[in-house]
């Protein structure tokens, strides 16, 4: 369904139930305020959050699966199930215990040995996890609750690098699971975070379902994002997979669902007049829409071919295409790194800004020997974040003269397609669209879209050694105005080599009914401290 004509569909829309998308069993009001009702972004189509990147998938996640640390809404790392770590004075040794009493849902205490296991399947994944692993010596366990891993080189970014929200998080699961080969996806959802997985109530499009774990102990301290006390006030939480924006927007009114995660701009005005519901920003720090484009493959393997949809790519198409004219939920980034935090810079993005520059994006694919080979573009209908920016990418590589192969599919398809490296006509892709939470661009120790190793960067595997250079002078600078410098030619260089193209900065709505408290602002929904009145 287009964006502008959802709304034509709202006023007819009745309930949830009536069109089938939802039971809706006959509860008690103790049992209905002990459930909570959710509509994610999108579809939990799989669930491992090492193997992909998806928001959604590590979103759930974090409910299931605790982590060593955890980012607080301040973005500085926080004790999680740690109680203790020390480091040696030459930085190369770091020995890390455990909280007593971690226990999996299974009943199994938590061991250092689930620890190393889990460190080492999420460090052959994630940018952060190779760094540590490209210099480690061992990563061994002393007793059942401490663990020491041992460097070739410091490494001071440790404690962000285990605790940071970006995807993938370094979730701590059992040792069985974690041996799992991280580019397989495990066989089981076992944790030993604040909830449960339902693995047998698991409708993939449909729904999937958490339950309290009773033997969860929190931290004492208040919660904040991933870190402190994750107290769950309410005992089941239910996604309810609604991809039709305007059923969503009605189940939310019916008071059939009580909070929708990313409501489409379009229908918030209807939603803020119903004097149940409440609407806000998600998060401040907004999102980076992306354009990512696969490195290995014709013909966006060709620099020149990246270089001619910058030219002609408007940014002011695709914000608006995405939240609509309100000028305040959007702004033009020419640039990689979050607007209004320390290391925003726009150097090297003159490429992005003033008109756009339709033949100089033609002489540049004219001069790449483009010869109208199609160009897979993989957009999944069901995000609406994806789906208003591959409308405009449509349109935009056939301006410059394009063929275009526009592959309609679902968000989970998206996700396990991108992974394959294989030529786009034989089950692979020339480029999909997605989009980064602000809080993983403020620098690039958790950006793996920024970074361009080859075979170890993220979908699309970029290379260039220039911005490899210029990320390891970022983990190498003394100060912030080195940090600073380094971010201006790490901005510059990606610009260039157009590691992907951003499509503009965006702020993004979350709606929750009112008898739905404790919901705090985030780069993704934090579940705990929430609760519910009948």
């Amino acid at each position: 369904m287009d964006r502008r004509t959802v709304l034509k569909g709202l006023a007819g829309v009745g309930s949830l139930a009536a069109t089938g998308g939802l039971s809706m069993p006959a509860l008690s009001q103790g049992a209905a305020a002990r459930t909570l009702r959710f509509v994610p972004q999108a579809n939990l189509a799989n669930f491992d959050p090492i193997w992909g990147t998806q928001y959604v998938v590590r979103n759930a996640a974090a409910l299931v699966w605790d982590t060593l640390y955890g980012l607080d809404a301040t973005l500085q790392p926080q004790r999680q199930m740690v109680e203790s770590e020390e480091v040696s004075d030459d930085g190369l040794v770091w020995t890390f215990r455990l909280r007593p009493g971690l226990k999996f849902h299974d009943g199994e205490p938590v061991r250092s040995k689930d620890v190393i296991a889990s460190l080492a399947r999420w460090s052959a994944r994630d940018p952060m996890g190779l760094m540590l692993k490209a210099i480690q010596n061992e990563l061994t366990a002393v007793d059942d609750r401490t663990f020491k891993w041992a460097l070739k080189a410091p490494y001071p970014k440790m404690l962000l690098a285990l605790g940071k929200n970006s995807t993938p998080c370094a979730f701590i699961m059992p040792e069985r699971i974690a041996q799992t080969d991280p580019f397989k996806q495990i066989p089981e959802y076992v944790g030993s975070g604040p909830m449960k997985f339902a693995k047998g109530e698991w409708v993939p499009g449909a729904k999937a379902v958490f339950e309290k774990f009773a033997d969860y102990a929190p931290r004492q301290e208040k919660a904040s994002w991933l870190a402190g006390g994750k107290q769950m006030l309410v005992d089941r939480i239910e996604w309810v997979v609604i991809p039709d924006p305007a059923t969503a927007a009605a189940a939310l009114q019916n008071g059939e669902v009580d909070w929708w995660e990313s409501p489409i701009t379009d229908l918030v005005p209807s939603l803020k007049k119903n004097r149940n519901i409440n609407v806000d920003i998600a998060d401040p720090l907004g999102n980076i829409g992306s354009f990512r484009m696969n490195h290995l493959h014709p013909p966006f393997n060709d620099v020149k071919v990246r270089r001619a949809v910058l030219a002609a790519l408007s940014q002011e198409d695709y914000m608006r295409a995405l939240v609509g004219d309100d000028t305040a939920l959007w702004k033009p980034l020419p640039g990689f790194f979050t607007p209004d935090t320390p290391l925003y810079t726009e150097e090297g993005g003159e490429i992005l800004k003033g008109k756009r520059d339709l033949a100089t994006a033609k002489k540049l694919l004219a001069e790449s020997g483009y010869s109208g080979q199609p160009v897979t573009c993989v957009v999944a209908q069901d995000q609406p974040i994806t789906k208003a920016q591959g409308d405009v990418t449509a349109d935009l590589l056939k301006q410059i003269g394009m063929n275009v192969d526009f592959v309609a599919t679902d968000w989970g398809t998206v996700g396990s397609r991108r992974a394959q490296k294989t030529p786009p006509g034989q089950g692979g892709w020339g480029m999909f669209h997605t989009w980064h939470a602000g809080a993983d661009c403020i620098s690039p120790a958790a950006y793996n879209a920024i970074r361009a190793n080859g075979d170890k960067a993220w979908f699309g595997w970029p290379t260039s050694e220039v911005v490899e250079k210029e990320v390891t002078a970022w983990f190498d600078a003394k100060n912030l105005d080195e940090e600073k410098a380094a971010a201006k030619r790490l901005n510059k260089a990606a610009m260039e080599d157009v590691v992907y193209a951003p499509t503009g900065f965006f702020l993004s709505y979350t709606a929750w009914r009112k008898n739905i408290s404790g919901i705090a602002k985030g780069p993704l929904p934090f579940f705990w401290g929430v609760s519910k009145t009948a």
